[in-house]
């Protein structure tokens, strides 16, 4: 990847380090503040921001998404192959789940006391946390089901509205798959229908879940301004044959360098004219969110606004793309790239510190006792987890550095093969 391409993706980093960084927050604050110390109003300000990191995360996994079947399109991939690869991913990140979820089974049984104290739940996590659908999960299924759309929608027009589609489709049907076609879906096992609306082992689904609706509805928003985002080259390159791909590569490697920075230059100004779409589109959605909210009449039996509302929906989706466009600002004449940056690179190594921090924050390794500090411990905790989880991302990143190295060394030839 180019320095030019590193650059352009500093601010969608930057916004993923944003969601690590919230994310911390919460965790921290609802793990280890002490009973007085939730009545604060900063505990209540920390959960209310703490709303955002599951939609960043969601969102983010589709605009990255988008880059990287964007490139590989680009690359003249046969469609099919594009959606084994991406599909290949989406269930890797499934399996890492599930594997994530037997971790905090085993770290949550009772361990000897001789060794440990009493650590853990006095009866150990129940075995069907095991199967609880959490936020990894429904980013892994998400990129499948998005992997599935692209190849159907094998062109940038196409993926754009196909996931537009899929998103407010989601949105539409969240309310019913919630409540009234309870009736049908409460048939299927549990763990399958937790999948759908969340109800895991309980007699209604759970707000604090993430199942497919709604929550795979934003990342296919995210898919969908990801696309938005990329040139129009794409389609240029998707009907063009091999030969003339060849040559217009070849002609591009000959380009000079005031011809490169001309290329540059409109690719940002364009890059910017998106954003600033995509921003004042996410203006229009939290103003229709409102007015569709105030309205006499809503079009479903059970409107539930903040769980499963379409119109919650689209307020959340509206906050996103300002955020976005924030981001971008922030990055571009801001703060944001200055010299080294924990925020984007946080953002390079989220599913590892999300990974790690959960333990010694709600697990069995959690560095402060659970809701017995005051704001001024539990504060410090935080920085001191930021902190571990910056230094914990730059040994992740130097360590990918090394491993590629290496294979890159063993894949070429000996320098005295004779």
């Amino acid at each position: 990847m180019t320095d030019e391409s590193k650059q352009r993706l500093a601010y969608v980093d930057w916004m993923r380090g944003l969601a690590c960084l919230l994310m911390f927050q919460t965790h921290c604050y609802d793990s280890w503040l002490s009973p007085a110390a939730r009545q604060s109003k900063l505990f209540m300000w920390s959960q209310l921001v703490g709303t955002l990191p599951a939609p960043l995360f969601l969102f983010l996994a589709g605009v990255s998404f988008a880059l990287v079947t964007n490139n590989l399109r680009e690359k003249g991939m046969a469609p099919g192959e594009i959606a084994r690869t991406t599909i290949r991913r989406g269930a890797e990140i499934l399996g890492l789940a599930l594997l994530f979820r037997v971790q905090e089974f085993l770290l949550g049984q009772p361990w000897p006391g001789a060794l440990f104290g009493q650590i853990g739940a006095p009866h150990g996590a129940p075995w069907t946390d095991l199967l609880r659908v959490d936020i990894l999960n429904m980013m892994g299924l998400s990129m499948m089901l998005m992997g599935v759309v692209c190849r159907v929608a094998a062109t940038r027009a196409r993926s754009i509205a196909a996931a537009c589609g899929v998103a407010l489709g989601v949105a539409m049907l969240t309310p019913p798959v919630w409540t009234t076609w309870r009736v049908v879906t409460h048939r299927l096992p549990w763990p399958l229908e937790s999948y759908l609306n969340g109800v895991h082992t309980f007699a209604e689904p759970q707000p604090w879940l993430f199942p497919i609706f709604p929550w795979t509805g934003l990342a296919f928003a995210g898919l969908a301004a990801g696309f938005a985002l990329f040139s129009k080259k794409e389609e240029v390159h998707a009907k063009a044959p091999s030969a003339q791909r060849r040559a217009e590569a070849s002609q591009t490697q000959s380009a000079t360098e005031a011809q490169r920075t001309q290329s540059q230059r409109q690719t940002a100004e364009r890059e910017l004219r998106v954003l600033l779409w995509l921003g004042a589109v996410g203006v229009v959605l939290i103003a229709l969110s409102w007015w569709l909210d105030a309205l006499p009449v809503q079009l479903y039996a059970v409107y539930d606004y903040w769980h499963t509302g379409p119109n919650f929906f689209l307020i959340r989706v509206g906050i996103l793309l300002v955020i976005l466009l924030g981001c971008y600002v922030w990055c571009r004449w801001g703060a944001g790239t200055w010299g080294f940056s924990p925020m984007i690179q946080l953002g390079q190594s989220s599913l590892v510190v999300y990974w790690v921090h959960i333990e010694f924050v709600y697990g069995r390794f959690s560095i402060l006792p659970k809701r017995g500090m005051g704001v001024m411990g539990a504060s410090l905790g935080l920085l001191g987890v930021f902190v571990a989880m910056v230094l914990l991302s730059l040994a992740n990143a130097r360590w990918k550095a090394r491993r590629k190295a290496l294979a890159s060394g063993a894949k070429a030839p000996g320098s005295h093969a004779g």
